[in-house]
């Protein structure tokens, strides 16, 4: 009895120890949702996947077994699992180990080693079972009950695996090896040795299962057709399978059609609501697989928004449109890191705060940088009614090791445009910044536009800035945009050309000093302004001058930076924890919505 009674002891205090070592970090700079991040017992539940939902799922957030640091196993594609015996850290995934949110918070993990025990639920007995990672950073290597389920390299991307063959009865084993070097020869934008901001490595985004039948959908690609008034539609399932697309507004069916997995089909919407910033409005789509007897096989349940993005000429200037009329993209440069969740934002409710921000600001559209974020953040975007620049993540040291690392910017490139193909608010894809780690500009820059038409590309945002380190490739000549960046600016950005509209692709960065709500290093900004009401001032001043440079010199669009302070970087709308609103909100919302107003009105012939 005693012996009992001592084990039950020692596995109370390391249950408390291990729950101590998880909660006790302090955050340097935390934020409304910290706590409830720390708390929570699965971490960001919420359904990762919004526009291919199926109601049987489980989530894997939460606490796992974790082995890092220096003088472990290469966790760079292992044939075999570590074990995990004996006294191992604790991590919250889906928190990066250098994040204060997952418990462990060191300056940068190169080798990292994860675990957690899962048991299948009755239910999905006699089904497949498909293992999600939505993003680890950066190569990958998954074992199920010690079996190599397989490896994926790239850090922004989602990925799955079909484990059904590696499971058991009972209590199933997963391990992740994660391996990260962090060196600037693979995609990693800020998160990288040249991007001056936290490290950030392994998983980072939502690990999930879910059951499907042997015949499933495995993915669907969407496309507007607005001339047309119709819905491309293609099913990814085995070939030839027999479906049915409905279409509904609310709970009213508006359009149904059968067809075949595997090929293009059209479902025709009469009288389409359009999708914008000011009515975002959202079908709903469901998918239904169907057995050569007719019986279901899989469901899916989606949605799509009516809209398309082109360039033509307005009066004779080339313009961006919106469904056909020029809307003024007014924006924000916004990074998406945290204070205490680095890449991860700590709850659902923070992933959408800053896109309520930016509405409640006036602004109608985000540049979302050198990042991507999770699909739920796209899906927010969709719903709330703001349109969505995308940057692919930069490479540092493309021209070393060249047939290895550009294939790799190349094949996540191409995983990204597809990851988020589906989301009607990203209208511009944004291959390269600044001539960072830029190389084949031109030729990527066709090959983005070739392979996604329905967007516009800007080849080289800011093409007349360049890193000290490399000669800069300047104006690609090609693609949507001619765009430039000037701090403060807003004069001296650019002009349309006879085949691109202008776009100022980041101007602004006026800093001011909040204390109490900074990160704690030496912080800058590109100017300044002592006040709240001074710095309101001069973004109205530079609003004035961006409405001049739309109605008499071409532009038409003009991003801000930035949404929040940043780490040392203090010009953001937002202090870093989001806390403090650093400018007078109602004068800048009057401001934004008298610029995207006078953009209606070009829209009138001269």
């Amino acid at each position: 009895m005693k012996q009992l009674h001592t084990t039950l002891f020692l596995s109370l205090f390391f249950t408390v120890h291990c729950y101590y070592l998880l909660t006790a970090q302090e955050a340097k700079l935390p934020t409304r949702w910290t706590r409830s991040a720390m708390e929570a017992s699965i971490p960001l539940s919420e359904y990762p996947r919004p526009q291919l939902q199926r109601a049987q799922w489980m989530c894997l957030n939460g606490k796992w077994d974790y082995v890092g640091g220096k003088g472990i196993a290469s966790a760079f594609n292992p044939e075999n699992p570590i074990y995990f015996e004996g006294k191992t850290e604790k991590i919250r995934v889906p928190f990066c180990p250098e994040s204060v949110l997952s418990g462990i918070e060191r300056n940068q993990e190169i080798n990292m080693w994860y675990h957690r025990s899962f048991a299948i639920p009755e239910a999905w007995q006699n089904k497949q079972v498909i293992l999600h990672f939505d993003a680890v950073d950066h190569d990958a290597t998954i074992f199920v009950n010690g079996q190599k389920a397989g490896r994926h390299s790239g850090g922004y991307d989602a990925f799955s695996f079909n484990v059904t063959r590696f499971l058991k009865k009972g209590i199933n084993s997963l391990v992740v090896a994660a391996h990260d070097l962090n060196d600037g020869k693979a995609p990693s934008g800020k998160n990288g040795p040249r991007g001056d901001y936290t490290f950030s490595s392994g998983i980072w985004q939502t690990v999930w299962l879910e059951p499907v039948n042997t015949n499933y959908i495995e993915n669907i690609r969407l496309l507007p057709d607005l001339e047309n008034n119709r819905l491309k539609i293609f099913v990814n399932a085995a070939s030839g399978t027999k479906l049915s697309a409905v279409a509904m507004d609310g709970k009213k069916v508006i359009a149904q059609v059968n067809s075949i997995s595997g090929a293009d089909f059209f479902l025709p919407i009469n009288h389409p609501k359009y999708w914008s910033p000011d009515t975002p409005f959202l079908y709903d789509l469901k998918i239904t697989l169907l057995n050569a007897n007719g019986s279901r096989t899989d469901e899916v349940i989606s949605y799509f928004g009516m809209r398309d993005i082109k360039l033509g000429k307005v009066n004779g200037v080339n313009r961006t449109l919106l469904n056909g009329q020029f809307v003024m993209q007014l924006g924000l440069l916004d990074q998406g890191y945290w204070p205490d969740g680095i890449l991860t934002a700590p709850t659902e409710e923070a992933l959408k705060f800053d896109i309520l921000f930016t509405k409640k600001a006036g602004f109608n559209l985000i540049r979302k940088h050198m990042k991507t974020e999770p699909r739920r953040f796209y899906y927010w975007a969709d719903k709330l009614g703001l349109m969505v620049w995308q940057d692919m993540p930069a490479i540092w040291y493309q021209d070393e090791d060249t047939v290895k690392t550009r294939s790799e910017f190349r094949q996540e490139l191409k995983a990204i445009v597809d990851d988020h193909y589906n989301s009607p608010s990203i209208i511009t894809w944004v291959p390269f910044n600044e001539n960072w780690g830029a190389f084949d500009v031109k030729s990527i820059t066709d090959w983005i536009k070739q392979y996604d038409p329905s967007r516009l590309v800007n080849g080289n945002s800011g093409f007349n800035n360049n890193p000290s380190y490399q000669q800069a490739y300047g104006d690609p000549g090609n693609g949507d945009f001619v765009d430039t960046h000037i701090y403060v600016g807003p004069y001296g950005a650019s002009v349309p050309d006879d085949r691109r509209a202008a776009s100022l692709g980041e101007f602004g960065g006026v800093g001011l000093f909040t204390r109490g709500h900074m990160w704690p290093v030496a912080n800058n900004a590109y100017d300044y302004e002592a006040t709240k009401a001074a710095l309101t001032d001069r973004y109205v001043f530079l609003l004035d001058q961006v409405e001049q440079l739309m109605k008499y010199k071409g532009l038409s669009v003009a991003i801000y930076t930035q949404t929040t302070d940043v780490e040392h970087e203090i010009n953001g709308f937002l202090t870093y924890d989001r806390a403090i609103e650093k400018m007078e909100l109602s004068r800048i919302k009057v401001i934004n919505d008298a610029v995207i107003k006078a953009s209606h009105k070009i829209n009138t012939p001269q």
